[in-house]
Order: C-alpha cells, then structure tokens, then sequence
C-alpha cells in the first residue's frame, strides 16, 4: 500500500500535491486542513483518511474525527492532528499511547517534519510537516511511504517550492 501523508495545509493545496500523490493507493491528511473544499479535493482523488486539527471548523468536524485508528496492511495506525512526539506526547493520548501504543503514530500540528522511532514503545512517529503556506515553518513538507504487510519501508520526504 502506498500512502500519500500531508498536514497542516491551511486551506492551501498545492496542485504538486497531486502530482507527488499520483502513484499512491491512499491519502492520509493529519489536520488542520482549513476548509471543507480542499478535503473534498483530497477525498475526490484517492481513498482518504484524514482527522481534524485546531483550526478545523465544523464543516471538517462533522466529517473528519479527532483521532482515527485503523489497521493498513498488518500495520496498526493511529492518526491525530496534536500527538507530540515520542518523549513528549500530548496530554490527550498520553496514556492510552502508553497503554495500546500503536505500531504507526501520525500527527501534525506543529508544522516540524519529524521521523522518530520510539524505542520504549516500539512505534514510528511520524509528522509530516506542513504542506500549507501560513505558519512559521520555512519549508512546505509532505511524505510518501509504503505498508508492505507488518513493515513500513521507502519512506520520502517531499519539499515543494515556495512558500
């Protein structure tokens, strides 16, 4: 399976997006999406999963959950738009992460590209950056990765110009 993984778009799509995505079997979007049309864009091009984030309103909401824990492949993903990251999880999954830590931790909100392996939990955090034009961040960042059955493997990070 070949997943797409953006957040933090801000109600700005980039058309690259769809070209980097082009091959992918899924789109995953980790929040703060900006506006219910770019997340029907998402949804119109490949099968989508997606959360809302903070600045998400109820038009994102009644569609997109807060948290969202699937099984791709043989790979258990959870998915939220404010995780924090392996050291410092947020206060709202904290504990349930440390009870049922998942294989695949997703968020976003923070607009930093991370990739960190959790050793005392045995999980992949991933944070794909921000995709969008508005925060601090200086480089707009997506990813691309494969689950193949247990495994996640070929992972990408994508720049796409300008800002």
């Amino acid at each position: 399976m070949k997943i797409g993984l953006l957040s933090d778009t801000h109600s700005f799509l980039d058309d690259a997006v769809f070209q980097h995505f082009a091959k992918c079997d899924e789109v995953w979007h980790a929040g703060d999406f900006g506006n219910g049309e770019l997340a029907k864009q998402l949804a119109d091009f490949k099968p989508f999963r997606g959360v809302y984030g903070n600045i998400d309103g109820q038009d994102i909401r009644s569609i997109y959950p807060e948290n969202l824990r699937f099984t791709c492949e043989e790979v258990d993903v959870w998915m939220t738009h404010i995780g924090g990251y392996p050291g410092k999880y947020a206060p709202a999954v904290r504990a349930e992460i440390r009870k049922n830590p998942p294989k695949l931790f997703i968020s976003g909100h923070s607009h930093i590209l991370k990739v960190q392996y959790d050793q005392q939990l045995q999980l992949l955090h991933l944070n794909p950056g921000a995709a969008g034009k508005q925060g601090w961040h200086k480089v707009r960042t997506l990813m691309r990765f494969d689950i193949n059955g247990e495994r996640i493997e070929n992972l990408e990070v994508i720049e796409l110009n300008g800002r």
